[in-house]
């Protein structure tokens, strides 16, 4: 039995050292330093696996801390994840309510246990059109920001309440009273007009906060953006 389980250990810390030496080797290659996902399959894996829709959503919530674990341990700097789209409320009532009650859980969850986020050094940003979500949803997530402001090892970019089409609305409105407002002057002299450009727009985009991109992950194997970055990925 002694023999056994020196074995198993022996086994087990081989396996450790092989999976760091792994991680090593993929560090040294060109890692993306911003990576994108777009959160979905949930409802179709708790079909699969003959499970209330409830269990797939926190099963992919399972999935997302591993996903989390591994970009923190190859050194990507920035993690956007598309949670829940404006066009989401669209759903079922029953389907909006428990990925926003979820959401709520495992973001009060985080607070509580601030060493998880402390051991990988999360910086939690809430973006999108936030003024849509409930209060306590919305109170955990300024609440989860405040707490999370001074980590820098990993910027983690949760999208809720959000589409790219919604966000570049938003940003052209507001480049436009910014620059009407700033320049206003010029609206009185004959045939001027404030210039505007895409550096004005860009900097009141939701996502302004971090570099664009370098690649986009679909969890659920889909090949359709839905509304999701169509800006960041169409300015070369």
């Amino acid at each position: 039995m002694d023999d056994q389980n020196l074995c198993s250990n022996l086994f087990k810390k081989l396996g450790a050292f092989l999976w760091k030496f792994l991680w090593k080797v993929l560090s040294v290659g060109p890692i993306p330093q911003h990576t994108a996902f777009i959160l979905d399959g949930n409802r179709r894996y708790a079909k699969k696996h003959k499970l209330d829709k409830e269990d797939g959503y926190k099963a992919g919530y399972e999935a997302l801390l591993y996903i989390l674990n591994y970009c923190s341990e190859l050194g990507v700097k920035y993690v956007i994840l598309y949670a829940f789209s404006l066009d989401n409320y669209e759903r079922n009532p029953s389907d909006v309510k428990c990925v926003m009650n979820l959401t709520l859980e495992k973001t009060r969850v985080l607070l509580k246990e601030k060493g998880l986020v402390a051991k990988y050094g999360v910086r939690l940003l809430f973006r999108g059109n936030l003024r849509l979500l409930s209060e306590p949803m919305r109170r955990a997530a300024e609440n989860a920001m405040l707490a999370t402001a001074a980590n820098n090892r990993i910027v983690v970019l949760v999208c809720v309440a959000y589409t790219s089409t919604n966000e570049i609305a938003r940003a052209v409105q507001k480049s436009c009273i910014e620059k009407f407002n700033s320049e206003s002057h010029a609206l009185k002299v004959p045939n001027m007009r404030p210039d505007m450009n895409i550096a004005d727009v860009e900097k009141h985009m939701f996502m302004a906060a971090a570099p664009d991109p370098s690649i986009l992950i679909r969890t659920s194997g889909e090949k359709r953006p839905s509304n999701f970055f169509l800006w960041q990925f169409t300015i070369p």
